[in-house]
Formats: C-alpha cells, structure tokens, sequence
C-alpha cells in the first residue's frame, strides 16, 4: 500500500520519522458532512529512508499489505468470530444467557488485538519505506 506522508524528522542509521495522514472511507469530503468529528489525525512512524529525504519533504511511502491485511483481519474478524462462537455455543441456554455470554465473548476478543498492539508498538512490527520525493 503507498501513501503519502510528510519526513518529520531524520533519525540515524538512514530512517526518518514520518507523519501520515489518517484515512477513511469517508475521504474527508467534510463541507458535505458534519457527523463524523474526525479532524484528520495522523500516524508517526518510523520509515526507512534510502532516497535522502530531507525534514519537511513529501514523500511517497509503501507499508506491507500483507501485515496490514493481518491487522485487519485481528481487529474487525475477531470480535465477529467470538461474538458468533458465543452464541452458537451457548445453545441450549436462554436466550438472554446467550446474548449475555456473546457480549462477554465479543469483549474477550479484544485482548489479542490489545496484545497485539503493545508487541507491534515494541518490534514496530508494521514498516514504511520512502520510495519517492514528491
């Protein structure tokens, strides 16, 4: 996946800091809209920087869609598969018992996603790479 992003900052041994704009399916068409109050937060990472890139540059980055699609997978089919495997395997039981134990279900999803989140924030899991100067 590419993007485009601003170099913060140059850090040593040929990696910049970078900033890149947050996305969503909206796509920010904000004089349209009012609901969302997404004021078009941004992402700082590392990114490795073999082109030289100086502070302040525009640049063109390229994350690992395989990882991302992974962290998709994580956050959105987790929750799904554990509410689904609540329910389904509370049969037998009333149905606010069963509603009860999918929403327990639903919560304890997200302790691997949490999880998760510490290990990539640690091992910065998740890599940029400048590809370009704009």
């Amino acid at each position: 996946m590419t993007q485009i992003a601003t170099v913060e900052k140059i850090l040593d041994h040929g990696y910049a800091r970078i900033s890149v704009p947050r996305k969503s399916a909206c796509g920010h068409d904000c004089e349209e809209c009012a609901g969302c109050g997404v004021t078009g937060a941004a992402v700082h990472a590392r990114a490795k920087n073999d082109v030289g890139a100086q502070a302040g540059q525009k640049v063109v980055v390229e994350s690992s869609t395989k990882k991302l699609l992974g962290v998709v997978a994580l956050v959105y089919l987790l929750p799904v598969v554990f509410f689904l495997l609540g329910y389904f395997l509370s049969e037998g039981m009333g149905e606010a018992v069963r509603y009860l134990i999918s929403i327990g279900a639903f919560a304890l999803s997200f302790i691997p996603c949490i999880l998760y989140d510490r290990y990539a924030r640690r091992h910065e899991t998740l890599t940029y790479t400048i590809l370009r100067l704009l």
